[in-house]
Parts: C-alpha cells; structure tokens; sequence
C-alpha cells in the first residue's frame, strides 16, 4: 500500500523525530511518505526538515513563514491538497508512535467510502473510553517504554474485532476528503476542525471502521494544547491558548450545526437535524445575547440606539467567519424564519437554556406545524424544513 502520512507541528520537533523514527522503523513493505507542515516554528522544525528531504526522498515538507500561525485546520489541507501524491492518507499527529503492522490492518479494511482508524494506546491522562486502550508507556520521547510497548503489543490486539467510529489517526482516500471540501477553516487555527469534518463525512455516506488490529502509542495533546515548549505549562493542563480558541471554535461549531459535538460512545457521529431559529428577546442583556446568538439562525433584540448590538459586533468579530449583521437584528424588524421563539430576560432561566441546547431534537420529536409553550419559551413552527445536508460541502 502506498500512503502518505500528514502530520503538520509548531514546536513539537523532538515529537516529530520520535514519530518520523516509528514510521520508518515499523512501516514493512508499505510505501510511506511522511508530509510534514512547519508551522512558523521556533524550534528549529524547518532546518530539520530540510535535513530530512536531503536524505529521504519520500519525506516532504512544507512551512509556513509566519510569523502567525495557521494551525492544523489549514495546513492539513495544504499538505494533503498540495503536497501528499497517494491516493490514499492520514492524519497522524507528531505525538504518535506507529506499532508494527499498524498499516497492513489499515490496508486490510480501507477502501473508498470507508475511512479507517487505528487504535490509539494512551497515558492515563484523559478519562478512559471503549475506543482506546490505557496503558502508561511514558509521556516524553526519552522516558518511552519501547520495547514493553511491543511485547505487551499481542495483549492489547484483538484478532478480526473492528468497532466503527473515528478519531487521529485515520485513513483515508483524498477523494473522499477533497469531495466534501476539506477542513473548514472557520475552526482556524484548531478546535472542533475534527469534529464538523466527521459530521459532513457522515452526513456524506462514508463509512468509520475502528480496527484493533494496528495500533499507536498516543502521547496526547502535544501539538499545542500541553507541548510545554509552546505556551503549555505542563502536560497536565490545556494552554491559555488553546482553551481561548476551544471556546471560540465551540461557539462557531454551534452557530454551524445548531448543537453541541455529539457522537456514540464508540465516537460514531451524531447529527440532529439543521432548522432555521429565529429568537425574538425582550429585555435582552449582553449577558444574554452572548449566551444566545450561537444558537439561532437570527436573534432579533430590543436594543435601544443599537448599543447592545455595536458592542456585541466589536466583541465577537474577530472571532468568527460569520456575519453578524445578518445574525443580530432589531427587534421589530421582519421576522422571516421558519421556527420562532420567544423569550423574555426578566423571566429567562437556566431551565430554559438547557430547551435551547435541546431545541433541534425538540423541534425533531414535535414534528407538528403550530405554537406550544414550552416553561418560559414560547415556540412557533411554521414550516418544518432540514438544511443538515447543506452543510456537508464547503
């Protein structure tokens, strides 16, 4: 099988190093060419990189200059659009070691419209789950318990067995990947990038196959959310960093699908429908806007002079792709959505915030045009179209 590996990185180049000796260390007789992304790294990435094309002729790189970052929402697609040559992929991050035989279990499963991923064996640093294996074989390059890892390799395999689900790294045919568009970069430079490209893969037909058959050893979070050489304190809390733009990207997933990440407990994805929600808010309160303007398709204020509204747009614009004049508008202004809601601040609670995190698989069980009350909420459908599929392509 010939694949190419994606792995973009900022300063995570021992990371890359522990990685690139894996891949040729365990690769057999596939043909790997490992593409990697230099993200205005400080570290010495780039020079190490030059190094490696000098030497491997399946080894590429590409860099960005900087000095802002772009971060692995766009240079994923950048490595796979413009750089890898195979038809086959995948996504693979610099914290990961590949297991021997890793890619013949892919090989044995992968085919168009079927995406494969392989197991992941990991620190207990994050809570335990059915789709990965917990197993404390080092957190650094130089404290990796290699050779315990291989023997105990025959423990952790299970012959045949394949879950569905999907998570890093997985493999895929580029086709598939370049039909939908790629990674939408309204979740720049990182953050729930991985979670809305599932959804449309989903939504799109593809099929997730989990193999326990090959494996990684998954060191977790390094690529910048706990790589303590940028900005991380430890690897045992998330970056300043990255929790600003987790929210950020939380609050861009939602506007876009109406809901929280949602998936089974074996991480299949899980979609409710797309509606289009227009709120109607008395008393609103910045409090309140920025609480509810994700949620809906339009929000309509009682805004004296348009305070609320200029302060929310100075707030919030830099921080989304979308348009918030089309998003925020007055109060009397024509309501043209197909699902209303009203509301009161005087009266708004957390009961009523929790309706509006459910309102799509509310609106979903309903399934009746009409007006209901629902505690504070008063909710009127006039029509009762999805636009879920809308956003399966960029």
């Amino acid at each position: 099988m010939k694949i190419s590996l994606i792995q973009p990185g900022r300063n995570n180049l021992k990371y890359l190093k522990w990685s690139y000796d894996s891949i040729r260390k365990n690769q057999g007789e596939h043909e790997v060419e490992i593409c990697v992304a230099d993200d205005a790294s400080t570290d010495g990435t780039w020079n190490w990189c030059l190094e490696m094309m000098s030497k491997d002729p399946l080894f590429k790189a590409h860099r960005n200059e900087g000095p802002d970052r772009l971060g692995h929402t766009i240079l994923y697609d950048t490595l796979i659009n413009d750089v890898a040559t195979n038809d086959i992929a995948m996504i693979y991050h610099a914290d990961m070691y590949l297991c021997p035989n890793a890619l013949t279990s892919i090989e044995k499963h992968i085919k168009p419209g079927v995406i494969v991923s392989l197991t992941r064996i990991e620190p207990p640093l994050h809570p335990e789950g059915p789709e990965k294996v917990l197993w404390h074989g080092g957190v650094e390059p130089d404290e990796f318990k290699e050779q315990e890892l291989l023997d105990k390799l025959k423990e952790f395999t299970n012959e045949g067995k394949i879950t569905y689900g999907i998570f890093a790294p997985w493999a895929f045919y580029r086709k598939d990947f370049q039909e939908i568009g790629g990674h939408d970069p309204l979740y720049a430079p990182q953050s729930k990038e991985d979670s809305d490209i599932f959804n449309r893969f989903q939504l799109n037909g593809i099929k997730f196959i989990q193999t326990w058959e090959g494996f990684v050893y998954h060191m977790t979070c390094r690529g910048s959310r706990r790589n303590t050489l940028d900005k991380a304190k430890n690897i045992y809390e998330d970056s300043p960093e990255w929790l600003a733009q987790n929210q950020r990207s939380t609050r861009n997933f939602i506007r876009k699908w109406g809901h929280f990440v949602m998936h089974s407990p074996t991480l299949v994805p899980i979609v409710p429908p797309k509606y289009d929600i227009g709120f109607i808010v008395k008393n609103c309160n910045t409090t309140l806007l920025h609480a509810l303007e994700p949620w809906c398709s339009t929000i309509y204020i009682e805004d004296k002079g348009q305070v609320l509204t200029f302060e929310y747009f100075e707030k919030e614009k830099n921080n989304t792709l979308y348009d918030l004049s089309e998003r925020i508008k007055p109060y009397n202004n024509e309501k043209n959505n197909e699902i209303l809601v009203e509301l009161d601040g005087h009266t708004f609670n957390q009961s009523d915030f929790v309706n509006i995190q459910r309102l799509s698989q509310i609106i979903e069980s309903s399934g009746e045009i009409g007006k209901f009350e629902l505690e504070n909420l008063s909710i009127e459908i006039i029509q009762i179209n999805e636009y879920t599929k809308d956003l399966i392509k960029l």
